[in-house]
C-alpha cells in the first residue's frame, strides 16, 4: 500500500495515478476544491517564499486561542497564579509537533487527514470517525457561538440569545471572503489574531504582572501532578488547547499552495509549512499565556481565586484596572470568536468532503454546521442565562477531549508508515515522541472526562 508517486506535471488530483489497496480514492477531488493549489509559491526568494507559505498556520493557531480556552486559562491563573504557565507551554509544544505531522501528510500525499482515514479504514470505522469529528466540530462551534454572544453582551448589552442568533450570519462573511480568494481570508484571520494580541499587550501593561514569577511559571513543578485541583485544571488547559478539528483543517489548507509536485518541491513545502505553523502557534502561546498571566496578576494577587467565568472576569477588570481593560478584554473575545468561526466552518467542510466524499454547496454545509451549534446555545441562553452558557462551554471542551485521540492516533500512524510516506516518513525518534504525545493526551483527557462526570454527579 502506498501513495501515488510524485510527478512534476500534476496540477490536480485527477492527474495522479490511482493507488491500490487502502488508498483507493486517489482520484477523489480534494477538499476545498475551489481554492486547491490556488496560491503560487515558486520562483521567489527565500523571504518571499516564506511569506507565500504564511497563512495556513494562523488559521490553525486560531483553534488554540478560541473562547473555549479562556475559561480554563482564567481559572488556572486566578486560582494558582503563574504555576500553570508550564502546562500551556507543554500543550503548545505538543501542538507544534502534531500540526507539523498534519501539514506533512497533506503536502506529501495530497490527501487530507479525513481522506486518508477514509482510504485506510473500513467504511464502518471511517463513518464512526466521521461522526466523532462532526461532534468535535459542533462542540468547537458551540464554544465560538457562546464566546461571540458573550462578547456582544459585554460590549453592547445584547441579550445572550440575540447574540447567539446574530452569529448565524457569520457564514455569509466567510463565503464572501472565500469567493474573493483564500489569501483575503487568511489576511482577515491574521488581522483578528493581531487584534487579540494587541488587546492583551494593553491588558498586561495595565496589570503589571510579576515577570520573575511569570518566568518561574514556565518551569514545571511537582505540585501540578501531586495537587488534585491543580492537575484537574492542568488537564482542562491541555484539553482546551490541543484541538482535533485543526488536524483535519491543516492537512487540507496547506494544499492551497501551488508547490512543485516533485520530491524537492514537497520537501521545501514541508519545511516552510512547519515554519509557518510554528510561528503562528507562538502567537497562540502568547495569547493563552497572557490570559492566565492577566488572571494571576489581577485576580490571584488580590485574593480573588475563584474567577472561572468570562463574564466574572470582565466585571472585575473595571474596578481593578479601569474601564479600558474590560473593553479590551471583550474586544479580544469578540475577535477570537469570529476567528474561530472561520476555521470551524472550514474544518466542517473538509471533514464532510473527506470522510464521505459528499459535495454540498459551501453555504449549505456551513449553515448546517452553524445551526447544530446555534440551536442548543440559543435554547440554553433563553432558559438558563449566563450560568447555563458557562456550563455549556465546559461541556463543549469535554466533547473535544473525547474526540482528540481519534484524530491524533491515525495521524501519527500514517506519517510513521514508510509505505504511505516514502522518503518523507518521520524519523523513529519523532514517531516515538508523537506516540508518547498521543498516549499522554489520551490518558489525560480520559481522566479529565472521568473527573468532570464525577463533579456533575456530585
Amino acid at each position: 500500500m502506498s501513495f501515488p508517486p510524485a510527478t512534476d506535471s500534476a496540477e490536480t488530483p485527477a492527474a495522479r495515478p490511482t493507488p491500490s489497496g487502502a488508498w483507493r480514492a486517489a482520484r477523489t477531488a480534494p477538499s476545498l476544491a475551489e481554492v486547491y493549489r490556488s496560491i503560487p509559491v515558486s520562483g521567489r526568494t527565500w523571504w518571499r517564499k516564506l511569506l507565500a507559505f504564511a497563512g495556513p498556520g494562523y488559521l490553525v493557531a486560531v483553534g488554540y486561542m478560541d473562547p473555549g480556552n479562556w475559561a480554563t486559562d482564567l481559572a488556572g491563573g486566578s486560582r494558582f497564579g503563574y504555576a500553570l504557565l508550564s502546562v500551556i507551554l507543554i500543550s503548545n509544544l505538543m501542538a507544534v509537533l502534531l500540526q507539523g505531522l498534519a501539514s506533512r501528510l497533506g503536502i506529501v500525499t495530497g490527501r487530507d487527514l479525513a481522506q486518508a482515514c477514509r482510504d485506510a479504514y473500513s467504511r464502518p470505522v471511517s463513518l464512526a470517525l466521521w461522526v466523532l469529528a462532526e461532534l468535535a466540530i459542533a462542540a468547537t462551534d458551540l464554544a465560538e457561538v457562546i464566546g461571540t454572544a458573550i462578547a456582544l453582551n459585554l460590549l453592547f448589552g445584547l441579550p445572550l440569545w440575540l447574540g447567539v442568533l446574530i452569529t448565524a450570519f457569520d457564514v455569509l462573511l466567510l463565503l464572501t471572503l472565500q469567493h474573493r480568494g483564500f489569501r483575503l481570508l487568511e489576511a482577515l484571520v491574521i488581522t483578528l489574531v493581531a487584534t487579540v494580541g494587541a488587546c492583551f499587550v494593553f491588558e498586561l501593561a495595565l496589570a503589571r504582572p510579576d515577570w520573575a514569577g511569570v518566568a518561574r511559571g514556565f518551569v514545571p513543578t511537582p505540585a501540578i501532578v501531586t495537587d488534585p485541583a491543580m492537575l484537574y485544571l492542568a488537564m482542562g488547559i491541555l484539553g482546551a488547547t490541543v484541538m482535533p478539528h485543526n488536524l483535519y483543517l491543516h492537512s487540507s489548507i496547506v494544499q492551497t499552495r501551488k508547490y512543485e509536485e516533485s520530491a524537492s518541491g514537497r520537501r521545501e513545502a514541508v519545511r516552510f509549512a512547519f515554519l509557518d505553523s510554528t510561528i503562528a502557534l507562538s502567537f497562540a502561546l502568547f495569547i493563552n499565556a497572557s490570559i492566565l498571566i492577566l488572571a494571576a496578576a489581577t485576580f490571584h494577587s488580590r485574593g480573588n481565586t475563584t474567577v472561572a467565568e468570562i463574564q466574572d472576569a470582565y466585571r472585575l477588570l473595571t474596578p481593578l484596572l479601569g474601564g479600558g481593560a474590560s473593553v479590551a478584554f471583550a474586544v479580544a473575545l469578540l475577535a477570537s470568536g469570529q476567528n474561530s468561526t472561520i476555521t470551524g466552518t472550514l474544518a466542517g467542510q473538509i471533514v464532510m468532503e473527506g470522510f464521505l466524499d459528499l459535495r454540498l454547496r459551501p453555504w449549505v454545509r456551513r449553515l448546517i454546521t452553524r445551526l447544530i451549534a446555534i440551536v442548543p446555545a440559543a435554547l440554553t441562553a433563553i432558559f438558563f442565562g449566563e450560568r447555563g452558557t458557562a456550563q455549556l462551554l465546559v461541556l463543549s471542551q469535554v466533547i473535544l477531549s473525547l474526540q482528540l485521540s481519534f484524530a491524533v492516533v491515525p495521524l501519527v500512524r500514517f506519517t510513521a508508515d514508510r509505505a504511505k510516506m516514502g522518503e518523507f516518513v518521520i524519523p523513529r525518534w519523532t514517531a516515538a515522541l508523537a506516540w508518547l504525545v498521543a498516549l499522554v493526551i489520551g490518558a489525560l483527557n480520559a481522566w479529565l472526562l472521568v473527573q468532570t462526570v464525577r463533579d456533575w454527579l456530585a
